[in-house]
């Protein structure tokens, strides 16, 4: 039987990147340097204010039992985290916005393709931490209600959002059209709900791990936090703009989890 409330958790963020990926379709070609570091200070709050209390404080929770010692899967899980995102981003070839060389193994991919695997390596972790949190939910974990879950689908929308914006527009002005630049965004997206799924599945064989795929998330999401958007948002002149918008989103995303959860 279908989990309609499962679903729908999933899609929310697939929503909200598609809803910033048709900004193309409505703004200029280029974003401005201030506009980038506001849109990038942003999605750092909500990931880093995700991977706290959505995250870290759950794992820990569900840990409980081990007493002073409830803080160790978190700890380690965090850890596994960082060493996949780091695994990947040497794996995977990939460009961010702005940035004149490729990282990971050298390829003859087109720039637009390399930009477009920039986000989808980015989107991955937030993936994992919707399905960590919703495994949480589906196997009948107290520490994480349908309520709490949900708050991280909206947080991880809203950042969505403007992710959808930055990854459509460049690769817009880097030469594709409209639609294919809108379609790219959208593709980009794809693979939160895929992540999400098989971090789901994955709970499911083995269910004492979640305090271990909670924190998990939380290290990858951390990585792309201080790896990419927080260089991102001080890129530039010197501004205070990344440093506001980090703190509404991650104020906007704490108060959405306490709210809801």
């Amino acid at each position: 039987m279908i989990d309609y409330n499962l679903a729908i958790g999933l899609l929310i963020p697939l929503i909200g990147t598609s809803a910033g990926s048709a900004c193309v379709f409505f703004m200029k070609k280029e974003l401005g340097v201030k506009l980038q570091q506001a849109l990038s200070g942003f999605a750092a709050g909500v990931m880093v204010a995700a991977s706290i209390w959505s995250l870290l404080i759950p794992a820990m929770e569900q840990s409980a039992e081990m007493g002073s010692w409830a803080f160790v899967p978190a700890f380690i899980g965090f850890w596994i985290g960082v060493a996949v995102l780091l695994s990947l981003d040497n794996i995977i070839p990939h460009l961010h916005v702005n940035a004149d060389e490729c990282e990971g193994p050298s390829c003859n991919l087109p720039r637009t393709t390399m930009m477009v695997l920039a986000v989808v390596l980015h989107n991955i972790p937030e993936g994992m931490a919707i399905g960590a949190v919703y495994a949480g939910y589906v196997t009948g974990s107290k520490a994480i209600t349908l309520s709490a879950a949900l708050a991280l689908s909206i947080g991880i929308a809203i950042q969505n959002f403007p992710e959808g914006a930055i990854i459509s527009m460049p690769v817009y002005a880097a030469g594709r059209t409209k639609g294919r630049a809108f379609l790219d965004g959208v593709l980009s997206g794809v693979v939160e709900p895929v992540a999400a799924f098989l971090t789901i599945l994955a709970a499911g064989f083995v269910v004492p791990v979640m305090p271990y795929l909670l924190s998990l998330a939380a290290g990858a999401m951390m990585y792309v936090v201080v790896e990419e958007l927080i260089p991102e948002m001080t890129e530039g002149g010197h501004s205070h703009i990344g440093v506001l918008l980090f703190s509404a989103g991650f104020t906007l995303m704490m108060a959405l989890d306490v709210a809801l959860g």
